[in-house]
């Protein structure tokens, strides 16, 4: 129903935002990490959203970045998670620790979300590990690094590629070469740096 909404900030609880927009105030739903990055009331703010329809309920979910909205998106098409496991799972888990969560299987991290139990978190890598891929933890936005064209996109998928094949964990991987990059590495470099890291 509506990608993003710009407003003024009219309240903020704990996990529900009032945004103003054209004398309106839009009740929105929000994961308890986006209220403590939100700016103070009277300030304006971009949120995007999910629009949640149910016999009983009309509902606006929000989330501050694109990635977090798509991750959501994801989650509650998980059997179990619903509108308002999801938002406890954003809450508790950035986007990418999910992503994390998910490739390493680590169904105790996920487990940790309120509302969320272990069979619950096991379903949710199940249906999610064909959906992301280790190249999404590092270009949430584009989807994959393999698309991408620049020097530095190659570099990244060839260091993981090489740590993966001498034994490193996928995520462990991912991990050091996101914590070592920087514009002008090759993929050698970029190597030598993520080995030492680990």
């Amino acid at each position: 129903m509506y990608a993003y909404l710009i407003g003024k900030v009219a309240e903020i609880e704990e996990d529900n935002l009032v945004l103003e927009v054209g004398n309106i105030g839009y009740n929105i739903k929000v994961p308890g990490s986006v209220a403590a990055q939100l700016p103070p009331v009277g300030q304006q703010v971009k949120v995007y959203t999910y629009t949640s329809v149910r016999e009983d309920a009309l509902q606006l979910f929000g989330f501050l970045t694109k990635d977090d909205l798509r991750m959501y998106r994801m989650l509650i098409t998980v059997s179990g998670i619903g509108p308002k496991g999801g938002l406890s799972l954003l809450g508790a888990m950035s986007a990418d620790e999910i992503r994390m969560a998910v490739l390493t299987q680590d169904a105790k991290a996920i487990a940790k979300a309120p509302g969320i139990g272990n069979k619950t978190a096991q379903r949710l890598i199940l249906d999610l590990r064909d959906k992301i891929s280790i190249e999404d933890a590092f270009s949430p936005e584009q989807g994959s690094v393999v698309q991408g064209t620049g020097v530095l996109d190659q570099a990244r998928n060839e260091a993981v590629e090489a740590l993966t094949a001498l034994g490193y964990p996928a995520s462990d991987a991912l991990r050091a070469v996101k914590a070592v990059e920087q514009e002008d590495m090759d993929v050698e470099a970029l190597l030598k740096a993520a080995l030492r890291k680990l």
